[in-house]
């Protein structure tokens, strides 16, 4: 669940923004906007930018939570460019910071200011960040500024009162969710990468739950799939199907208990599944009038839902499993009540 860099899965605009990232920070094109959903790897591209660009070359300072005001933002961005000593007042401030950006420039190395969660920077912290841009030479930018930020982040700076910003961004980057076929070679490397030399254990119609569950996200079919693993773990099985995604997908609230849950990644406008109604015994009206049973009617059938899956009130949750394949016993009744 970490953004751990050794796990990033590229796809197409995954590589197409490592790329622009990287282009853009080293060619110091100034302000660059990455933006795409909650959860579609942004801070571990991030982090793929900062192990792959040598420190020689590129100084960064990170602004991981930018819910500040503007002179908490000023302070934590020379903090992190590793200046220490900071004056209270604004203008030395900026006279420190013009100072350490001519420094490194004159030794070759880049400036980069990385804003992450952008999409929560407040109007004036902004404004702020639009301003320091100006420090610049003729023919040269001085601070590299990357925003990324949720998908509403481009709607933010699409605001008429932030148009200037808008028109200094050099390049702008995006990424999306995961194609359903993308899921299943997402699972696939990330089970490989963690040293497994086997195909990975869940099975295809697990996978296409996996994929409608998570909405191609990366960050919920982590969740989906090591919570489904702990599951197979816990009831001694090699294989992950339906079912246990199934209870996976409710106990994380990724579908609501008892509601049918329609095939992958499917169109807006596709017919939805009908749910399983209560059989009724076909009848026929006798001479008397009366209703009695008609053998001869066709049998009803039944559509099955997930009902079929539900989890009985008798058996144990998932981690009360757990725990009985760890050995975690319950104590008795007097025990606990001695303790």
């Amino acid at each position: 669940m970490t953004p751990d860099p050794a796990f990033l899965f590229l796809t197409a605009p995954h590589r197409e923004a490592l790329a622009g990232l990287t282009y853009s920070i080293l060619n110091r094109k100034g302000f660059v906007v990455l933006t795409g959903d909650a959860g579609t790897g942004k801070t571990t591209l991030l982090g793929r930018i900062f192990l792959s660009i040598p420190s020689t070359r590129v100084r960064f300072s990170v602004i991981l939570n930018p819910t500040l005001t503007p002179a908490e933002f000023l302070e934590l961005t020379l903090l992190d460019f590793g200046i220490t000593d900071i004056p209270a007042s604004k203008a030395q401030r900026l006279t420190l910071l013009q100072h350490f950006l001519i420094d490194a420039y004159n030794k070759h190395q880049v400036a980069a200011l990385v804003v992450d969660e952008a999409h929560k920077l407040p109007p004036d912290v902004l404004e702020e960040i639009r301003l320091l841009s100006n420090f610049e030479l003729a023919d040269a930018k001085l601070l590299q500024i990357v925003l990324a930020g949720q998908t509403e982040l481009g709607d933010i700076l699409n605001r008429q009162d932030l148009r200037q910003l808008k028109q200094r961004i050099a390049v702008r980057l995006a990424i999306h969710p995961l194609s359903a076929s993308g899921v299943e070679h997402y699972i696939q490397y990330r089970w490989q990468k963690a040293g497994a030399t086997l195909p990975h254990p869940f099975h295809p119609d697990a996978v296409t739950r996996i994929a409608h569950c998570s909405r191609g996200i990366p960050r919920l079919v982590n969740a989906l799939c090591d919570n489904a693993l702990m599951l197979a773990y816990a009831e001694g099985k090699t294989t992950i199907g339906t079912a246990e995604l199934i209870e996976v997908a409710q106990d994380l609230d990724l579908e609501a208990p008892g509601r049918l849950i329609r095939p992958a990644l499917a169109p807006p406008n596709a017919q939805r599944p009908r749910m399983e109604r209560k059989a009724e015994t076909p009848v026929a009206v006798n001479g008397h009038g009366n209703r009695v049973a008609n053998p001869a009617a066709p049998a009803p059938v039944l559509v099955p839902t997930l009902q079929s899956y539900a989890r009985s009130a008798d058996k144990p949750s998932r981690l009360m499993r757990l725990a009985n394949k760890l050995g975690i016993a319950a104590k008795p009744a007097e025990a606990a009540k001695k303790d």
